[in-house]
């Protein structure tokens, strides 16, 4: 409850100052409902209109737990706003005292857009530990690192002893496997001090089979007038969708306000329908930036097939979400890296051109026929600043999108991976990282999701079956071989061990200094960035970024030696008196490189076989000399 006493937020239970806890509840499906806090005796709670019901238990505190039982003679289930699940879904729900903790981060104001170089984190895998507490210790090494924003995969509570997060059930209570909530807190607190954003990847397009009660109390919070991937879809715009939409408004308010989180991810919001007069996701988008209170939030979204109007402002007839995942650049990188072209890789090619228009225009694909779909893909997003878009060449699906849920580094050459890694940290927008990938982690990153044997046997089968939309893996010998989701050793095999951050020190520092040049280069370091690019070759690309006196070149070779000569492309032109010089080189031996030979050969620029260089100008040497070191 607030300090006058009013509650915070429409539904759950809310300590009150005065001593006492009430509870609210919608549930309109139900003619009573009474409270039954263990150790005290059942009390019923009293209606109001619109099918909620509120008490007022002043012998309730912190710590009791409780369930919920409609028309009496019927179960008892836990609260569908529960704050801790300490026994899981099927459990009783338990009083919190979010007040309790005490923060430390009161002058912390978040981080810009223009700052954000995001890590996705998997609380479960990150460390052996799997818990809040384990992953803390990790933060001053990503802020070390260069890390500015954490993106947390669901903690949404589920059933089972580990999963991926995404088939949560209980939306306001943080799982019990990583430890109690004032440890998340914890975390959050010590990232905030060592200067890093944490945002919170959350699943409002659908809810998990197993444990969800919310369809004992409501109907209304789903609806089947939409066809959903997953199950069914939420109800943001029939019948009793106002309540629907409190719900969902109050959870993001309550991830903001009550753990100091500064935004979030949502997760699949091609499948959030809503013909609302305001779309659900930018109501969204308003109630993250309210519950920040003046500090810097972002929100960043996933849209499969790649809308540009979630990024653009009310004004302009959007949703006003910060940035959008950039799958089209993940894509073409992995065919350039790999040379697969199989099932949703098959509309790229990997060339140069793709990644200097990715650089320059976000998305690929902005309204093109994508032949994979067998339909147009994307809208125009010309628009849309380069901070519009988040790029990667890793991240949670993509790497178990595959037979052993290999890491890129394990799937191309290591110079190959060390050039598209200084691209992928370089470029404009928002570079993302899994977690691991700064060092080279030697474990995968597998599916794994503890069920029931039912539903166990069932996403088993719809596993095999989305994998087998790449024919290299259809095959019945392939398909055996795939790691099964609901052995424990799926699970164990995806953790990470940190001390291959030492062990890995080449691959630790490659990100650590491609960071550094990012966030501290005169010219690197702009934002917004004022770039173009061109292509050098069958597989080399520039990037060139313009200041006063003092540009940049990024030169990207992912083939063989290339001497540019000719070179009848005016991006390469140094300053007028002066040359270019290597100002950072991927084949440095500290990143495990083999060395970079002299800049010039007889006058033209050459870079090497499978390379990165970051080129700034320097007064000219004679002409005569420059050849003679050539």
């Amino acid at each position: 409850m607030g300090a006058d006493g009013k509650r915070r937020l429409p539904i759950g239970a809310e300590l009150l100052t005065a001593g006492g806890v009430h509870f609210r509840l919608w549930a309109p499906r139900c003619r009573e409902v009474s409270v039954e806090i263990e150790g005290l005796p059942p009390v019923r709670l009293a209606d109001e209109p619109g099918g909620y019901f509120w008490g007022h238990l002043r012998e309730a505190r912190a710590g009791m737990r409780y369930r919920l039982r409609p028309d009496s003679g019927g179960d008892a289930w836990p609260d569908p706003a529960s704050r801790f699940q300490p026994d899981g879904p099927h459990g009783p729900s338990e009083i919190i005292d979010p007040a309790k903790f005490r923060w430390t981060d009161a002058a912390w104001c978040g981080r810009r857009r223009e700052e954000l170089v995001v890590y996705e984190m998997h609380i479960g895998t990150v460390t052996s530990g799997g818990t809040w507490q384990a992953a803390t210790r990790e933060l001053p090494a990503l802020a070390e690192l260069g890390i500015t924003c954490l993106e947390l995969m669901p903690v949404a509570d589920f059933p089972g002893d580990f999963g991926w997060g995404y088939d949560g059930v209980d939306l306001f209570a943080p799982t019990r496997l990583y430890g109690r909530p004032d440890e998340f807190r914890g975390f959050v607190d010590r990232a905030h001090a060592l200067g890093i954003a944490v945002i919170l990847d959350v699943v409002y397009n659908h809810l998990g089979p197993d444990g969800n009660y919310l369809k004992c109390f409501s109907d209304s919070y789903f609806t089947d007038r939409y066809q959903n991937e997953w199950g069914e879809a939420v109800n943001f715009d029939g019948p009793d969708s106002g309540s629907v939409r409190e719900f969902i408004l109050a959870n993001v308010r309550h991830w903001i306000e009550e753990y100091h989180l500064d935004g979030l991810r949502l997760d699949a919001t091609q499948q959030m329908f809503d013909a609302s007069p305001e779309h659900i996701l930018s109501a969204i988008a308003r109630e993250v930036r309210r519950s920040g209170h003046g500090r810097n939030t972002i929100i960043i979204g996933e849209n499969e097939p790649q809308h540009a109007r979630l990024a653009r402002s009310m004004q302009c007839g959007g949703y006003e979400l910060d940035a959008l995942w950039n799958d089209d650049f993940h894509h073409s990188a992995m065919v350039a890296l790999t040379g697969r072209r199989e099932a949703y890789y098959s509309d790229y090619r990997g060339r140069p051109s793709e990644f200097v228009a990715a650089a320059k225009y976000g998305f690929l694909y902005q309204g093109q026929r994508y032949v994979w779909q067998r339909k147009s893909r994307g809208t125009p997003a010309l628009d849309l600043p380069a901070e519009s878009f988040v790029v990667f060449l890793q991240n949670h699906d993509q790497i178990a999108n595959s037979m052993a849920g290999l890491r890129l580094h394990a799937l191309t050459s290591p110079g190959r991976w060390r050039a598209m890694t200084a691209y992928l940290l370089l470029m404009p927008g928002i570079p993302m990282l899994f977690q691991g990938q700064e060092f080279a982690a030697s474990s995968p990153f597998l599916y794994f999701a503890d069920h029931n044997p039912e539903l166990d046997r069932a996403v088993r089968k719809g596993r095999r079956e989305f994998l087998g939309q790449f024919p290299s893996l259809a095959n019945p010998e392939v398909s055996g071989q795939l790691a099964d989701p609901g052995d424990a050793d799926s699970f164990r095999r995806s953790k990470l061990d940190p001390a291959e951050r030492q062990a890995h020190a080449a691959a630790s520092g490659l990100h650590r200094d491609l960071l550094a040049l990012r966030r501290d280069d005169p010219v690197l370091g702009q934002r917004p960035a004022g770039i173009d690019g061109a292509v050098l070759g069958a597989r080399a690309w520039l990037l060139r970024y313009f200041a006063e006196n003092a540009d940049r070149l990024l030169i990207v070779n992912l083939g063989p030696d290339l001497t540019l000569r000719p070179a009848p492309e005016p991006l390469l032109a140094p300053l007028e008196g002066q040359a270019w010089q290597i100002l950072w080189s991927s084949e440095d031996p500290e990143y495990g490189g083999v060395g970079t030979p002299p800049l010039y050969r007889a006058g033209y620029l050459r870079i090497a076989a499978e390379s990165a260089l970051v080129l700034a100008p320097a007064p000219a040497a004679p002409e005569r000399q420059r050849h003679r070191n050539g």
